[in-house]
């Protein structure tokens, strides 16, 4: 994040397949696995503060301490997360309840504590892993011994792991882990800068796994597999498996290493001498069958399938199994150049890879909840996004398992900010955790097809030094996927200028801001920008504000919690000047809601048409855009297209529409007609038909253009009639039709004859201010619509799909219906929820289904209803 200055049926069944981790879940002590082999996961701890645990680390990691007073809490948990689950405050995401937590609580160091049983044969070697940084420090105690201290158990993100085998006893043993208080400023950690308010213990903890793996002689590391292919050609590929065999026993040992990937097997033998570590190779030179013939090739999900392969390997000593690994891995080829301009071009596969995708927020407090994050992957994937960027925050293995699985991009990379960009602090306990931290991540996402690169910095450049420890970390790490210098328009000595751009906006910006390619114009790569807030619906409102501050929100020079703790982007300000020019001043505090969605939808839905519009541009194309921000770490107003409850609405609908695959759209700023293909298949034989309607409902032009679309690009299809009559606020339906005559697309526009202006010699790093404001004061007074509409509902599987047809009648249009399924008549929306389209809008005679899916238990055993209302027609509840 820039700163200068201070200031779904399928795709939701498949969340079933993952546990859920989202609070405590206190278990007893569990049994250590003691097959070669296995790994076992610390199931959840015991937590208590240094204030009331005065002890060290030998009382608290000795079996017999009894630790029941301890609070309970999950296995990934920071001390907030452990503190919330445990209900000791009001709920922090309503009003401003998160003030009230004692930020001094966090001052201090927190105990972790587990006890497990085991009972080790012989022969048997027992390593503790850690699967990541515990923030911000910490000591690892086990049955009593220091296993390691603050010395080297530094950082959020460096993997350790350390031979416990000589502690581990037959029966009962503990582990205690004391948490240092976190300063993201000083620590390579995690920081939520201006996003949202900080988390009062600023993520002091654990979050992510610990854990006990076991093994023979032999232990395996490190599995990698990577791909090769012969592009343009798909039609072969070579595929090379390394992973590491380590000697843990005090004598030379000879092993088997036998591997198996879609029924091919191969082996072998290799001789250690003590505590020595190969890597085992296998490709298609000492094993032919790893050249495939017509490999399964996996895509991003707008290009293709996602097909995965599994490689298993294991070590066998005396024909016993002493350790054994997996992997599942993706055959697909990810370079990266300059594009004409300087934009940074991403190839996939051989074909040039538009990114339009969102920055991620991981929850406040780090709680792994894996239904959440399935049902966000699913919203992202039905919106058609195709990339996740993790500013500085990379996630837990289960996502980049879902990326794979739903094609979703997902490119990673340290964050602004904090002490990842204090360069000059870095002494030689940073570097070396630097180092670390990029090495113990590449080693951990590389054989993921869905990772699209890696970016060392975002707002700053990367000096040599650090620079050098970056590489030389992802070279070991064997990581062989673009690496970015920075997000912004830096460059660092080895790596060059990266092809990136952050040069705003955060704020609000009318559509055609987004056609101009001058700062966050459609050009080039722009790797973080948005139109600032995204007011949800009243129903999600009253969820966590209170309403004092639901009504405030009309008063645009009120600071709002729930915005940003930057002074900068505290308060609605020039965007709500915006809607006043623009919509009319709202009547109400639900006037505003309204207008809210409509602003929210065309500024949301022309950022992201006007990317795609530029990308086929020879000179000057654009090459990615990443929607500042995608989800929300707590409840907010601003940089979201879906809210932290998952609730979609205006801005959601705005980017969807944007983004369909095959997609007709307007430009503001020379008012032409474009088609987007961002599949790779031509389509020929299309027409385009545009018609203009005035605000009363009279049609004023009515045209047809030929048009046949070229697979991954953009061409153009005229220009929007200009007749004369047209009234101050009007519409535009873009109907793309096939050769059939059936409509495959469908987008309407409501436009005005008086044009957004800018002034670009006032622009800031946050905003270019408006200089003149387009008239959509029409909107306030559309005669009535009206429309006929019915519902309903099929279960199928553990989901329902409940269908809407909606018909224009009499003789007005029905602007803006929006239809949200709710727990019966009068209950609460049902969320999340997936819809094929929504906020749409219909003229007489005019017939449209819309769809929605969702999990039949978040009805709570209610019966499914639908609430349909519209900007100039009454609310209406349909039974389904």
């Amino acid at each position: 994040m820039r700163r200068r200055r201070a200031g779904l049926a399928a795709l939701a069944a498949s969340a079933m397949m993952f546990s859920l981790l989202p609070v405590a879940a206190a278990s007893g002590a569990p049994t250590l696995a003691v097959a070669a082999g296995q790994v076992t996961t610390i199931p959840d701890w015991r937590l208590q503060t240094s204030r009331t645990a005065t002890s060290g680390g030998n009382v608290y990691s000795d079996p017999s301490f009894n630790d029941s007073s301890w609070l309970p809490v999950a296995a990934r948990s920071t001390v907030m997360a452990g503190l919330i689950a445990n209900n000791k405050y009001a709920d922090v995401n309503f009003g401003d309840n998160l003030k009230s937590v004692n930020r001094d609580d966090f001052s201090v160091p927190w105990w972790y504590r587990k006890s497990f049983t085991a009972q080790q044969p012989a022969g048997t070697n027992t390593f503790l892993k850690l699967k990541g940084g515990i923030i911000a420090r910490a000591e690892v105690w086990v049955n009593g011994t220091k296993v390691a201290g603050t010395d080297t158990v530094i950082g959020a993100y460096p993997t350790r792991e350390y031979n416990v085998t000589s502690l581990i006893r037959n029966g009962t043993n503990a582990i205690a882990i004391k948490a240092m208080p976190s300063d993201p400023t000083k620590d390579l950690l995690i920081h939520f800068v201006d996003w949202t308010q900080l988390p009062p213990d600023r993520n002091q903890g654990l979050f992510r796994d610990v854990q006990l793996a076991n093994s023979g002689a032999v232990s395996l590391r490190d599995l990698r597999v990577s791909t090769d292919l012969p592009l343009p050609n798909l039609t072969t590929a070579d595929v090379t498996v390394k992973v590491n065999a380590r000697n843990d026993s005090g004598q030379a040992v000879s092993t088997q290493v036998t591997g198996t990937i879609d029924g091919l097997n191969f082996t072998q033998p290799v001789s250690l001498a003590a505590g020595e570590t190969k890597t085992v190779t296998f490709n298609p030179g000492n094993t032919p069958g790893l050249r495939l013939t017509n490999p399964r090739v996996w895509w991003p999900f707008t290009m293709g399938g996602q097909p995965m392969y599994t490689a298993d390997v294991s070590a066998s000593v005396g024909g016993t199994v002493s350790d054994s690994a997996s992997t599942t891995f993706g055959v697909r080829e990810i370079t990266s150049q300059r594009a004409n301009g300087g934009g940074r071009q991403f190839i996939v596969n051989g074909k040039p890879f538009l990114v339009r995708g969102g920055g991620w927020a991981s929850d406040l407090f780090l709680r792994t909840n894996l239904r959440n994050i399935q049902d966000q992957m699913n919203l992202v994937r039905s919106m058609n996004l195709n990339t996740i960027r993790l500013e500085g925050k990379p996630e837990n293995d289960e996502f980049y398992d879902m990326a794979d699985r739903l094609g979703i991009m997902v490119l990673t990379g340290w964050e602004c900010c904090s002490a990842w960009e204090a360069y000059s602090s870095f002494n030689a306990e940073k570097n070396r955790v630097a180092g670390e931290s990029a090495e113990s991540e590449g080693k951990r996402i590389r054989n993921h097809p869905s990772v699209l690169g890696f970016l060392i910095a975002s707002d700053l450049a990367t000096p040599a030094t650090q620079e050098k420890i970056y590489l030389d970390a992802l070279a070991r790490a064997e990581w062989n996927l673009p690496i970015i210098a920075s997000a912004s328009n830096k460059s660092s000595p080895q790596l060059g200028n990266s092809g990136m751009k952050m040069d705003g906006p955060y704020w609000w910006e009318p559509p055609v801001y987004w056609y101009n390619k001058q700062l966050g114009g459609a050009a080039g790569f722009a790797s973080e920008i948005g139109p600032g807030p995204t007011i949800p619906e009243m129903d999600e409102l009253k969820k966590f504000l209170t309403q004092s501050q639901i009504t405030s929100l009309t008063n645009y020079n009120t600071s709002q919690y729930h915005l940003s703790p930057s002074g900068t982007f505290a308060k609605l300000s020039f965007w709500g000047t915006a809607l006043d020019n623009r919509y009319g001043k709202p009547a109400t505090v639900d006037d505003l809601v309204r207008k809210a969605q409509l602003a929210n939808y065309e500024t949301n839905r022309a950022q992201l048409e006007a990317y795609a519009d530029n990308q086929s541009d020879s000179s000057n194309p654009s090459t990615g855009v990443i929607y500042w921000m995608l989800n929300d770490p707590w409840p907010k107003l601003f940089w979201h297209l879906y809210n932290y409850n998952l609730a979609t609405a205006g801005s959601y609908f705005g980017a969807k529409t944007a983004l369909r695959p095959l997609h007709v759209q307007y430009s503001y700023d020379d008012k032409s007609l474009s088609v987007v293909n961002t599949g790779l298949q031509n389509a020929s034989g299309l027409s385009v038909q545009v018609t203009l309607f005035n605000a009363d409902g009279t049609q004023k032009a009515n045209e047809t253009r030929q048009v046949s679309s070229t697979g991954n690009a953009t061409v153009k299809a005229g220009t929007l009639p200009q007749p004369s009559g047209l009234s101050t606020t009007y519409f535009a339906r873009l109907l793309l039709k096939d050769s059939s005559g059936k409509v495959v697309d469908r987008n309407v526009y409501w436009l005005s004859t008086k044009a957004d202006t800018l002034n670009y010699n006032g622009s800031d790093w946050y905003f270019t201010p408006q200089s003149g404001y387009a008239d959509l004061k029409g909107l306030n007074s559309l005669s009535a619509g009206s429309v006929n509409a019915s519902a309903s509902s099929t279960v199928e599987g553990e989901n329902t799909r409940t269908t809407v047809t909606i018909t224009g009648t009499g003789n007005q249009v029905a602007f803006f219906l929006r239809a949200s399924v709710r727990k019966g008549t009068g209950g609460a929306e049902v969320l999340p929820q997936d819809w094929s389209d929504n906020y749409v809008t219909l003229w007489p005679g005019e017939t449209l289904t819309l769809t929605a899916t969702y999990r039949t238990a978040d009805l709570g055993g209610a019966a499914p209803v639908v609430q349909l209302s519209g900007h100039n027609t009454q609310t209406r509840t349909i039974t389904s």
